[in-house]
């Protein structure tokens, strides 16, 4: 029986963590950790639950952007809606009025995550799986009508994804003759998957008469060539193999993660040790300390950290936007005895070619660049993979447009060879995110390499189904739905102004 969607609520709902400095970093210094909480039912009785995360202050205007964007939800049924998703995401994201605030970033996009995070909780609910599942027992075909591929087919098109197009159009380029040296001719369409493929590579190209003069140098000649029988063209389809033996290696073992709670910025060093001997003892082997406010600070605080976990555990670094290019390349070239894996948000998450210049900067450190979890959208993601800008892709389950936005990125990153390590932390974001990256070991990456999933333990007690952690890995979640779903007297207590928390709050703050 269809199930028509009857009625969307949404309620802004906050936690006073900075009271304790959870959270706290170089830009965000007193964050509340917060939500828009979306609430969906349907005339059968079924609920979806959706959210999307804020640090306090303008939830209240992402609440208003939800109202704004819930006339395009009630009235329809779930079966008319997953029947052309694709068509459902444009339509909330593209309306001819709507989209002038967006399009496709900002609160309207925040928005619009809330809201579709309520409709796949909904459909994996109706379906009876967890969301991971759900994605995992998707066909190809099924995956990629989920995607909005408009502005994206330059970097990846809906044939590649599902495989229909090979390697068709470089095989018969270069043949099976290449040699250090040689030059082909043709049409430039060809330049742009070199470049898509091999964005690090250096060679001379001359364009004459709209086609393509181009002299291989022999590493690039051995790259092509190894290309033609390892094409990640065929994306979808190519992981369809070991996808049983995946799916049970993650229930048996989980995914892995790394921890970020023992080393917020506004800790102090005895409850940095605290929490860093805690995390040690429950077999946390990856850490994530905040930089970027002092230097010498954050030389003190690096080295008692890696004093602690040794020099053979994993340490990254998170300077949340601090820096600008040329001083984020001197700030953490200062920080490199200290072996970062990756600078995070090292400079604006807009600026592409910044981040760009300073991957390559600090390549010859050893130190990757990770961002993501304020970029707007997949054309930000497509642009930081063509510029060869990131080395870490950082998705962020309520920051781009839900799950069927994260599936384009996660199939760019795997295109172009970029692992992908999910932000979380906050309110939900965990519980969340764990279903895409579960999703994207099983059925896209098949590769747990330099990959791991951020874990933050705060406030997960407010969730029926809350993140499972064994052994410093995700344990795959078991319950039907998206994990979205909150307690009822968590939300009612720690609404915002009226819950009971906040009324206190508040009738204690000064006039």
């Amino acid at each position: 029986m269809p199930q028509k969607i009857v009625k969307l609520t949404v309620k802004d709902v906050r936690f006073p963590t900075s009271l304790g400095q959870h959270g706290s970093d170089a830009m965000h210094t007193d964050p509340d950790y917060s939500v828009a909480y979306v609430v969906i039912e349907t005339d059968g009785g079924m609920k979806g639950y959706g959210l999307t995360f804020t640090v306090g202050r303008g939830t209240e205007v992402v609440v208003c952007a939800v109202k704004a964007l819930s006339g395009f939800v009630v009235g329809k049924t779930l079966e008319e809606i997953v029947g052309d998703f694709r068509g459902f995401y444009r339509l909330l994201t593209s309306d001819g009025q709507m989209r002038w605030i967006g399009p496709e970033k900002g609160v309207i996009q925040l928005a619009t995550a809330a809201v579709l995070n309520a409709v796949w909780d909904l459909w994996a609910r109706a379906e009876g799986k967890p969301l991971w599942k759900l994605l995992v027992d998707m066909s190809p075909e099924q995956l990629v009508s989920c995607i909005d591929f408009r502005y994206i087919t330059d970097a990846l098109t809906e044939q590649e994804a599902l495989g229909e197009a090979c390697c068709t159009l470089l095989h018969n380029s270069l043949g099976s003759s290449l040699s250090n040296g040689t030059v082909i001719k043709k049409p430039i369409q060809l330049m742009s998957d070199y470049g898509a493929r091999f964005p690090n590579h250096q060679s001379r190209v001359f364009l004459i008469c709209g086609f393509v003069s181009l002299t291989l140098s022999r590493s690039l000649t051995h790259s092509l060539t190894h290309s033609l029988s390892h094409s990640h063209s065929d994306l979808l389809r190519k992981a369809q193999t070991g996808k049983t033996e995946r799916e049970e290696q993650m229930l048996k073992e989980g995914y892995p993660a790394y921890t970020t709670s023992c080393a917020w910025l506004g800790y102090s060093d005895q409850q940095l040790t605290q929490l860093c001997t805690d995390a040690l003892a429950s077999g946390w082997s990856r850490f994530k300390v905040k930089v970027g406010a002092e230097l010498e600070d954050d030389e003190r605080r690096c080295r008692l950290i890696r004093q602690m976990i040794g020099p053979d555990k994993t340490l990254m670094m998170d300077a949340n936007q601090r820096w600008d290019v040329g001083e984020a390349i001197s700030w953490v070239t200062s920080l490199a005895p200290f072996r970062p894996l990756w600078i995070e948000e090292p400079t604006s998450p807009d600026d592409i070619l910044g981040h760009a210049t300073i991957s390559k900067a600090l390549a010859p450190l050893g130190i990757g660049v990770a961002s993501g979890e304020q970029c707007h959208n997949r054309v930000m993601f497509k642009q930081f993979l063509q510029a060869s800008a990131l080395q870490f892709v950082q998705i962020d389950s309520c920051r781009l447009g839900s799950v069927n936005e994260n599936l384009s990125v996660l199939l760019m990153a795997h295109k172009f060879q970029v692992p992908v390590c999910p932000h979380a932390g906050g309110v939900g974001l965990c519980e969340l995110v764990q279903h895409l990256i579960l999703f994207d070991y099983i059925s896209v990456s098949a590769d747990l390499n330099n990959r791991m999933c951020e874990y933050v333990d705060h406030l997960h007690e407010h969730f029926t189904s809350p993140v499972v952690i064994r052994n410093a890995h995700y344990l795959p979640p078991k319950d039907p739905g998206y994990s979205c779903e909150m307690l009822e007297s968590s939300v009612e207590t720690h609404q915002f102004p009226g819950g009971v928390v906040w009324a206190n709050l508040l009738a204690k703050a000064p006039e």
